[in-house]
């Protein structure tokens, strides 16, 4: 998505995520943990390897820096010194995408957070793009880290994150549980924000792209939906794999075919062909096709498909926000790998 980070508010407030991958863990343990890396501008990193695959976690905003696939880097990515481009890579709380004018209401509260894409009158990406998570456990294959976000203005709600980041033969997987450790019901969403690269080409104009998707989001010119439509007939109908082209967007869709638990988002880029997979909890999607790049650089050098488990303007809306009830939890995951 566009965004301008050089006018945000970076909101420091706090979660962190959970989810363990057994398989993972029993095939890494052979080898001791690596050591924590230096602090940086996005905090530790944290390397982990089983195979070809390879990921680098930085422990703010508990960011997927990087995924190489025989020492490929797949993900356009950046220093962890540099803030870098908006939220690439970032896991986003405890909403995703916008609330417009930052004004919801909940269970009959009129509540209101900061607004921090003041072009645009809305909250972007919630509350938790530049806090650091802390390490719960390590492996050679798999790192979790947890962050605990206390109420605020705005959200006054109390929330627990643990994350895992695990990787294996195919490539790299992410589960995120969320509890509410608070004495009322509190609502949530989340993303994550990683960029695939282009590859070779250096522009993503040749990848053919799948999207098993039968609905897209129509919006207003500040990108808050104002309806739905069918993707059938328009532009952004990718249900069957077509090239990319010069196809622009910066958009959501839902109706997502989940076939034995998962949905499938394909790239097939001409040197290799990657999938993006998202589990049931994620039962929407944002496309933006880097076309407005915030640093000095060519447009178009990466794709990004936001697995998200709530629309844009969910806490408004209602359309996909999740309740937690006192001391309830909620677990999804979504990963990429190379394609078969």
């Amino acid at each position: 998505m566009n965004r301008k980070l050089s006018r945000r508010t970076a909101l420091l407030s706090a979660a962190g995520a959970t989810a363990a991958t057994a398989a993972t863990a029993r095939t890494a343990t052979a080898r001791p943990a690596p050591p924590l890396g230096p602090p940086t501008a996005h905090g530790r990193l944290y390397e982990i390897g089983v195979g070809r695959n390879r990921a680098v976690i930085a422990g703010v905003a508990a960011t997927l820096l990087s995924w190489t696939v025989d020492g490929e880097e797949m993900l356009l990515t950046h220093s962890p010194d540099e803030v870098g481009e908006g939220y690439r890579g970032k896991t986003i709380l405890p909403w995703p995408n916008r609330i417009g004018q930052g004004a919801y209401d909940f269970e009959g509260q009129e509540l209101q957070v900061p607004i921090n894409e003041p072009d645009r009158e809305a909250a972007l990406h919630g509350l938790m793009s530049f806090v650091e998570w802390q390490p719960v456990r390590r492996t050679p294959g798999s790192v979790v880290l947890s962050y605990v976000l206390p109420p605020t203005y705005g959200y006054p709600f109390h929330l627990s994150f643990e994350i895992e980041f695990a990787v294996d033969d195919r490539g790299v997987r992410s589960t995120l549980t969320a509890t509410n450790i608070g004495p009322t019901a509190a609502p949530f969403g989340t993303a994550n924000h990683a960029y695939l690269a282009a590859g070779p080409t250096g522009k993503i104009d040749d990848i053919v792209l799948t999207i098993p998707a039968d609905t897209y989001y129509v919006v207003d010119d500040r990108l808050i939906p104002t309806g739905t439509a069918p993707v059938a007939g328009t532009e952004y109908d990718f249900r069957t794999a077509r090239r990319l082209g010069t196809t622009r967007m910066d958009t959501a869709f839902t109706g997502l075919a989940h076939s034995g638990g998962e949905a499938v988002v394909r790239f097939e880029r001409p040197d290799v062909a990657v999938e993006l997979w998202v589990d049931e909890t994620h039962a929407y999607l944002q496309c933006y096709t880097d076309d407005s790049p915030e640093a000095d650089r060519p447009g178009r050098q990466g794709i990004t498909v936001e697995p998200m488990t709530c629309a844009p303007n969910a806490f408004v809306t209602g359309d996909g926000t999740i309740v937690l009830s006192p001391g309830q939890s909620r677990t999804g995951s979504y990963g990429w790998r190379i394609a078969e």
